[in-house]
């Protein structure tokens, strides 16, 4: 049942990161005209600041020494942030391949930006390198998260398990048959046969007896 579940977990990673090329393709696109929008509206407050003899660091102090306009000093400021911000994010984004993409979710992380992006995206199956690539790093991420979930969910059932006792084995039954000893029986003491000569007989020279 595990691996049940974290097959089907891996398969949702696959499909979901599989479309990670495709949206950070259209994202890169979006980001790019947004960029220029935003540089096209601080060539204006450059233009407006130097029409007053200002640059535009102090063009940004006399707004906030204004009580009215300090409230546009700040929006300004937040403007030129994003706009530096965002700028990075492109060239980073421009200058890697789709697949060191994905090495770089920091770099597809703005809001209005992404929630643009989703709105009009339209998932499909990826047929190119780093769709496939996307795909097996996303079986692989979301089969190894699941697991590691599961693992620290069932720990304490393992922990509170008792130790399950194995029988002992027993012996098998030698079943050869030893042999029997033999006994062995004295030897039979045969009878000597002992001739005795009769003292009248004269004795034969050359005869032991």
């Amino acid at each position: 049942m595990i691996r049940v579940l974290c097959l089907i977990a891996g398969l949702c990673g696959a499909a979901g990161l599989s479309q990670f090329p495709e949206f950070s393709q259209q994202y890169l696109q979006r980001l790019g005209g947004y960029v220029d929008a935003l540089a096209d509206q601080l060539v204006e407050f450059d233009a407006v600041a130097l029409d007053a003899g200002y640059g535009r660091e102090e063009m940004l102090q006399q707004m906030a020494a204004t009580p009215p306009m300090d409230g546009q000093a700040a929006m300004w400021r937040r403007t030129i942030l994003r706009h530096a911000q965002l700028s990075d994010d492109l060239d980073a984004l421009r200058n890697a391949s789709p697949v060191a993409r994905l090495m770089m979710p920091q770099r597809v992380a703005d809001t209005d930006l992404a929630r643009a992006v989703w709105a009009d995206f339209r998932p499909g199956m990826p047929l190119t390198g780093a769709g496939a690539i996307s795909a097996g790093a996303g079986f692989a991420a979301g089969w190894a998260l699941l697991a590691v979930v599961l693992a620290l969910m069932t720990a304490p059932l393992r922990r509170a398990r008792p130790p399950s006792r194995k029988p002992a084995k027993r012996a098998a039954p030698n079943l050869k048959a030893e042999p029997a000893p033999v006994k062995s029986e004295p030897p039979i003491a045969r009878p000597r046969l002992v001739v005795e000569t009769p003292s009248h007989i004269p004795r034969l020279s050359g005869v032991k007896r």
